[in-house]
C-alpha cells in the first residue's frame, strides 16, 4: 500500500466517525466577541481531561465555527485556574475494550485535525496543566500561548503507552525530532518557560498578564486581511502533510498494541491509585 494510499484511508476513517452518544451538558462553551470566538473546555473537577463527551463536544463547537463566515479567530483554553487540559480521562479510558478504544482514537484524532485544519488561526491559550492529550490539542493549534505557571508535557510513558493523539508526530514538526524524543521517552514534565526554550510553546507570560495578552494577539490576528491569514495557514499547512497523516496513522496503530499489554494495565491502576508501577516489560 503506497503512502498516499495509507494517507487518503487514515484521512477516511476519522472524517466517517460518529459518536452515537448524548454530550455531557455543558462540557464545551463559546464565548462570542465580533470575529473571535473563545472556546471553553469546562471539565473543572476533571482537570478538563479528555473523555468522549468533551471530544464530541468540540466536533459539534467546531463544526458550527467552521461554518461561521464571522469568525476570523478562534481561543481555545480551559475552565479554572488548574488546567487547560490535564491529559485524556485515565479512568474512563482504562475501562475501554479495543473497539470502544479505537473509536476513541479516532474521535480524539478527528478533533485534532479539525482544529488543524479549521480555515482561522487558533490560539491555544494555556492556563494551567497541558499534560498527555492536552499537549496534543495544544500542538494542534496555530499558535500556544502560556501563564508562566503553566506545565506541559508527554507522560504517557508512565503509564506503558504513546501519545495517541498525534503527539509524537506534532512535537517533531514544532520543535524537532530530539525535542519530541526527550519528552516521550522521559515523560517530563516542563515549566511554561522550559517548553518556549525548547520550541513547544510559542509565548509565555505572567498569570496577571495573560487573559490581557490572549486578547491583544487575537485581536491583532482579527484586524489583519482574513483571506490572506486563511491562505496562508494553508500554504503553511501543506508542508510535511503527507508525511504527518501517515504518522498519525502508525501512532494509532502503535497506541492500540500497547494497551494490550500487562505494563499498559499496571500503569494505569497504578496511576489510579496513586502509587508508583512496576513495570516488566510484557
Amino acid at each position: 500500500m503506497s503512502i498516499i494510499t495509507v494517507c487518503e484511508y487514515f484521512w477516511n476513517m476519522l472524517t466517517s466517525y460518529h459518536m452515537n452518544t448524548q454530550q455531557e451538558e455543558n462540557t464545551i462553551y463559546v464565548m462570542r466577541d465580533g470575529a473571535i470566538r473563545t472556546v471553553v473546555l469546562n471539565r473543572p473537577d476533571r482537570l478538563n481531561a479528555l473523555n468522549p463527551d468533551l471530544l464530541q463536544g468540540l466536533v459539534i463547537e467546531l463544526t458550527k465555527i467552521a461554518a461561521d463566515a464571522e469568525v476570523r479567530v478562534v481561543v481555545l483554553t480551559g475552565s479554572g485556574e488548574k488546567s487547560f487540559v490535564a491529559g485524556a480521562d485515565i479512568h474512563s479510558m482504562n475501562q475501554l475494550g479495543a473497539r470502544a478504544l479505537a473509536d476513541y482514537l479516532e474521535l480524539g484524532q478527528r478533533v485534532m485535525r479539525m482544529i488543524e485544519t479549521l480555515k482561522v488561526p487558533v490560539i491555544a491559550a494555556v492556563n494551567g496543566f497541558a499534560f498527555g492529550g492536552g499537549l496534543e490539542l495544544a500542538l494542534a493549534c496555530d499558535i500556544i500561548l502560556c501563564k508562566e505557571s503553566a506545565k506541559l508535557g508527554q507522560p504517557e510513558v508512565d503509564l506503558a503507552i504513546i501519545p495517541g493523539f498525534g503527539g509524537t508526530q506534532r512535537l517533531i514538526q514544532r520543535c524537532g525530532i530530539g525535542t519530541a524524543r526527550r519528552l516521550c521517552y522521559t515523560g517530563e514534565r516542563l515549566s511554561a518557560t522550559d517548553a518556549k526554550a525548547l520550541g513547544v510553546v510559542d509565548i509565555v507570560v505572567a498569570d496577571a498578564e495573560f487573559q490581557a495578552e490572549v486578547a491583544r494577539l487575537s485581536n491583532l490576528i482579527a484586524s489583519k486581511a482574513p483571506l490572506a491569514v486563511q491562505s496562508a495557514k494553508r500554504v503553511i499547512n501543506r508542508t510535511g502533510e503527507t508525511l504527518l497523516l501517515a504518522g498519525l496513522r502508525h501512532e494509532v496503530e502503535e497506541f492500540i498494541q500497547l494497551f494490550k499489554t500487562a505494563d499498559r494495565e499496571e500503569g494505569m491502576d497504578a496511576f489510579l491509585q496513586k502509587r508508583t508501577p512496576t513495570f516488566t516489560g510484557r
